[in-house]
């Protein structure tokens, strides 16, 4: 005959062994879960890489109409040579281009390389993006969008000597937003970053201008390292300014060995060589 005492002493082995078997089912659910996160995360990674061509065609509109002041949202894309409104087949990323072997459907013109040069470039920015951040899906985004606006600032500023406020100014709020987003502890950093980077060269600027009666760098550079400073913070910015300037001796260099006359009032894009260093340094901040 079992004791009152066994018989709670049996109940209890019981009870224990089932909340061990319990915490062993618990610790395998949550490894399945954990495990099954990077699977579901890896092919939204790639919805960047899928997208680049699409956001390249979109840029390349920016690059060639905002310049000039034309519409960028209601105008439809027309053949550069016979005026003929292209359609949707004549308009997919890279392979209406390759279909078409190059030329325009109606009048048999070359179509310029820039359109595929674009959407090429957009997919390297994408593609470098994804292989350099891991799992961490709304910093990759951050990092195409950063990329793909500075493409879009670079490749204006290298044909026309200029950086439109409608992309610098939206590229230095979307640094403070994401800061705001992803990292809030920063976010008083990367405003004096903002702030400091707009007024070294508006001062840098000034200086020269009474030093040298001409302008030597335009205000379109301060606000774009002011959108350096939003998204990367002030301590990295002395390494932005150092790395722009070894891309600009770099080019300038290339330039002179290729034969173009360069002397010390050759102007020359500084923008280009900002859009390299600010990406370059996001990428890899240490």
């Amino acid at each position: 005959m079992i004791s009152p005492y066994d018989f709670c002493h049996y109940v209890g082995a019981g009870d224990k062994a089932m909340d061990a078997e319990f915490g062993r089912a618990h610790d395998r659910s949550l490894t399945l879960l954990t495990s099954s996160v990077p699977m579901l995360v890896m092919p939204l990674m790639l919805v960047p890489v899928l997208l680049a061509p699409f956001i390249g065609s979109f840029l390349g509109v920016l690059i060639r109409r905002l310049p000039d002041g034309r519409e960028i949202a209601i105008s439809r894309s027309a053949c550069d040579t016979c005026g003929h409104p292209l359609g949707a087949r004549d308009l997919i990323p890279l392979a209406s281009f390759l279909a078409l072997r190059g030329r325009c459907r109606h009048c048999a013109a070359l179509i310029a390389c820039f359109h595929p040069a674009v959407e090429l470039a957009a997919l390297a920015v994408a593609a470098i993006a994804t292989w350099m951040i891991e799992d961490d899906l709304p910093l990759l985004w951050a990092a195409c969008g950063l990329g793909w606006t500075l493409l879009a600032l670079a490749w204006i500023d290298a044909e026309h000597m200029r950086l439109p406020d409608i992309l610098t100014l939206p590229l230095l709020i979307a640094g403070l937003a994401v800061t705001g987003w992803l990292t809030p502890e920063d976010l008083p950093a990367h405003a004096l970053g903002a702030a400091t980077g707009y007024a070294s060269i508006a001062c840098l600027a000034f200086a020269y201008r009474r030093l040298r009666g001409r302008d030597g760098i335009g205000l379109g550079d301060a606000k774009l390292l002011a959108a350096a400073g939003a998204w990367l913070g002030w301590q990295p910015l002395p390494w932005v300014v150092l790395l722009a300037a070894l891309v600009g001796i770099g080019i300038a260099l290339t330039a002179r060995w290729r034969g173009a006359a360069m002397t010390g009032t050759t102007a020359l894009p500084f923008g280009p060589c900002l859009a390299v260093a600010i990406w370059t340094i996001f990428l890899y901040p240490a």
